[in-house]
């Protein structure tokens, strides 16, 4: 096998697939990248860890046809210090010795066959009749909104899941780790007929966000196949695994009203918790808020550190309230509100408490405090 190939394309094309490389393999060819010559002026990267698979295509210059896998973190590492020039791969014929050259420089490095790359993910097949086109740009915005509430479980776990909801033109996205909740809704142009609920892994989704700032395409075709999902790009295939059971009824849980209302500038908010949380415990990142006469309070304190208050001008008119919440998943909140204002709100002090843009945007994140000791 031999190609030549511009170093941006094969270094893009490196950073669209390495992180589906396994990080424990069993198979020590889970850490490698699967090249494949297509045709005169293209060749295909593969990597998996047989729960995620990412595939993408890039043009370069053939001049003799193979197939081999070179280890993901080494490659990464020798492109990224190539010049800025065309490279050139050799394989050995009948071995896996591979020569990297791009001007003076030149690297050997041994690959393991491509013959032991799972024949699966080499040789997967997409059935057309099974896949919807939806629009990147709103599907991404919405993916980042509500799915960083999504539980840090493993990849098996109901909550390690985001939920994806097409319906009448409307995606709704959902993601909750038990102490906390986002949904987002957002009007998607899709040629999708029928209500369509996906469950699929938060690594799978946040993986594409990453992938998305590559492709320039205006809409992905979605490809539901049994238990697996397809994400497809002009250039890039993204396979997972979809998680299956019942995820918990989220919308039930989110109040039609709070009985108090807070409206706080968002940058104000956010300025005044990153003083605040210096005297956190670094245990349970707890802070406290109080909510009076147009005024927050914001305090936290270490009894082998010290304490911290600060205060900023909101609009409440309610009577005091006293509450406390880990200070990180109010800071993860109002990152995904896209307004200068955030709506708080409240109830009592051990009551779920509602984040919402003060806009248009329909999005809400709900939080629940933690007790006061």
């Amino acid at each position: 096998m031999k190609f030549v190939v511009r170093k941006d394309d094969i270094y893009n094309g490196i950073k669209i697939v390495e992180s589906a490389t396994s990080q424990k393999a069993v198979q020590p060819v889970l850490y490698n990248i699967l090249i494949e010559t297509i045709d005169n002026n293209s060749i295909k990267l593969t990597a998996t860890d047989l729960v995620l698979t990412v595939i993408t295509s890039v043009d370069a210059q053939v001049e003799q046809p193979g197939k081999i896998t070179l280890p993901a973190k080494k490659l990464t590492e020798i492109v990224s210090k190539l010049g800025n020039e065309l490279i050139t791969f050799e394989v050995e014929e009948g071995g896996t010795n591979v020569n990297i050259s791009c001007q003076k420089s030149k690297f050997d490095i041994i690959g393991i066959s491509a013959d032991e790359f799972p024949s699966e993910v080499r040789n997967y097949q997409i059935d057309d009749s099974k896949c919807f086109d939806v629009e990147l740009k709103p599907f991404l915005k919405a993916v980042k909104q509500a799915g960083f509430a999504a539980a840090n479980y493993e990849v098996s776990n109901l909550l390690s899941g985001i939920v994806c909801e097409f319906s009448n033109g409307v995606l709704e996205i959902a993601s909750t780790d038990g102490n906390r909740l986002a949904r987002v809704r957002e009007k998607i142009n899709s040629d999708i007929t029928e209500q369509t609920q996906l469950i699929i892994p938060s690594r799978t989704l946040n993986e594409f966000v990453k992938i998305g700032s590559f492709v320039e395409d205006e809409n992905i075709k979605i490809c539901k196949d049994k238990s697996t999902i397809v994400f497809i790009t002009e250039k890039t295939l993204t396979i997972s695994r979809l998680l299956e059971g019942q995820f918990p009824k989220y919308n039930q849980l989110i109040p039609s009203e709070s009985p108090k209302q807070a409206i706080v500038n968002v940058e104000q908010l956010t300025t005044a918790l990153g003083r605040v949380s210096v005297m956190v415990n670094d245990k349970t990142s707890i802070v406290k808020m109080l909510f009076a006469d147009n005024e927050l309070t914001l305090s936290a304190d270490t009894p082998d550190s010290g304490k911290s208050e600060d205060k900023i001008d909101i609009q409440y008119s309610s009577e005091e309230l006293l509450i406390a919440f880990n200070y990180k998943f109010i800071l993860d909140a109002l990152k995904y509100i896209d307004s200068e204002e955030v709506i708080i709100g409240l109830n009592a002090s051990l009551s779920a408490t509602v984040l919402k843009p003060n806009s248009d945007d329909d999005f809400i994140c709900l939080i629940m405090p933690v007790q006061i000791k």
